[in-house]
């Protein structure tokens, strides 16, 4: 079967890889020169199933709210007369109550749980290497408030049998002893050791390598504009170069995807939440983390990447622009510099920011549409590359005619 995949980020890549896999002749289309150069180019670095989970939170409007007029916020809301912005909000402030969120908490654990097995044997399968690690992801808690928000989290963890561990001030310098040079102090932490690291565009771009080599054609620098459809069926896809038809197409296109579905009366509330990075290259590997930290007063992330350090976090939400501004990363720049000091050189690191696909509720979309052969792959969030590649798996099972390998309930365009 002939399968166009649209989007040649993690997401799609990974689902490329499932559905040659199991035979299919498949296409992936990209507007960017090469794979990963978006939303995968450089995020935070970490598979984290242990910390999936639903922004739309209880509580999180009123943090919102007190977030507004602070300088480096970890969430900054930027409204714009923009129809789809505020209907995006409202829906995630409806599922900001208890019952939603733990609804749509199982249902994001569910996926990136499988997504990370399924990682775990696509790397075992082909021995590709990315810079990854299997040492965990530690949260760290500077305050007391802090660390009994910590206590509620592991709670949680312990309904959905998610292996982790709460320590004290001491076993927190232990696990990731370049804290001991910390600018500041902490309260505790929490372990989760069975998350994951890894830098998302090498994965990426050796993984489309690896495609290619294998018969797996990428169109890249090419704008996909509209779809042509007859009745219930896609015909074709009109691009910048021209039609291209397939017998099945994945959109995988992240924030592009709802304007793209929208003439097809497909409505996807999906809405780009804008996040910064810092990199910092040939690190002091006695002064930076073994592996992943995730800074719960900042919620900034550190992650090593090899000779790496990745730190990323922010959230804000005020459209489509991906340009960088190196003023509100300062505090990414700053919360790594706090907890590692002596990591490197904080005056020559490069920038980035992203935009992730978040859908207002939490989980992606994924599977059938009203059109028989046209099958979603989006709206991952900041959990792109945590779940991509069960989701890629769960697609090509659909496309292939199999049952998925985990119930699909409440990730489907119909199921919400």
């Amino acid at each position: 079967m002939k399968v166009l995949v649209l989007g040649a980020g993690v997401v799609g890549t990974a689902c490329a890889y499932y559905l040659s896999r199991d035979g299919h002749e498949v296409t992936v289309v990209d507007r960017q020169p090469g794979a990963g150069l978006e939303t995968s180019f450089a995020n935070a670095g970490g598979v984290c199933p242990g910390f999936a989970g639903p922004w739309a939170a209880p509580g999180m409007p009123l943090k919102v709210l007190r977030w507004l007029f602070a300088p480096h916020a970890p969430l900054m809301l930027r409204p714009r007369l923009e129809p789809a912005q505020w209907r995006w909000l409202a829906q995630f402030v409806g599922n900001c109550t208890a019952e939603r969120f733990a609804r749509n908490k199982a249902r994001m654990q569910r996926v990136a749980h499988y997504s990370k097995a399924c990682l775990v044997s696509l790397r075992e399968e082909t021995g590709i290497a990315y810079d990854h690690g299997i040492g965990g992801v530690l949260q760290v808690f500077r305050t007391e408030e802090e660390f009994e928000g910590g206590r509620r989290a592991a709670k949680v963890l312990e309904q959905f049998d998610v292996m982790h561990r709460l320590w004290g001030a001491d076993d927190v310098l232990r696990i990731e002893p370049a804290l001991g040079k910390s600018e500041v102090s902490f309260a505790g932490g929490l372990h989760l050791p069975t998350d994951e690291t890894g830098d998302c565009h090498l994965f990426t771009t050796r993984l489309a390598e690896r495609l290619k080599a294998a018969g797996v054609t990428f169109q890249f620098g090419t704008d996909v504009q509209r779809f042509v459809h007859d009745g219930s069926r896609v015909t074709g896809v009109a691009t910048s170069r021209g039609l291209l038809t397939a017998d099945r197409y994945v959109v995988a296109l992240a924030n592009d995807a709802p304007a793209l579905l929208e003439p097809l009366g497909i409505d996807l509330p999906i809405y780009p939440v804008k996040g910064y990075a810092i990199t910092l290259d040939d690190v002091q590997v006695d002064h930076a983390p073994r592996s992943s930290v995730m800074d719960e007063h900042s919620k900034v992330m550190v992650t090593r990447l090899g000779d790496r350090l990745r730190a990323a976090g922010v959230a804000e939400i005020a459209g489509h622009d991906r340009s960088v501004n190196t003023g509100k990363a300062a505090g990414v720049l700053a919360a790594a510099r706090a907890l590692f000091p002596a990591a490197g050189d904080y005056d020559r690191v490069s920038y980035w920011a992203g935009l992730r696909p978040m859908t207002p509720d939490g989980p992606p979309y994924l599977g059938p549409t009203p059109f028989a052969n046209l099958l979603l792959n989006v709206g991952q969030g900041s959990n792109g590359w945590t779940q991509a590649c069960g989701c890629g798996r769960i697609v090509a099972d659909l496309v292939s005619g199999r049952r998925p390998g985990i119930d699909l309930e409440g990730m489907t365009l119909g199921g919400r």
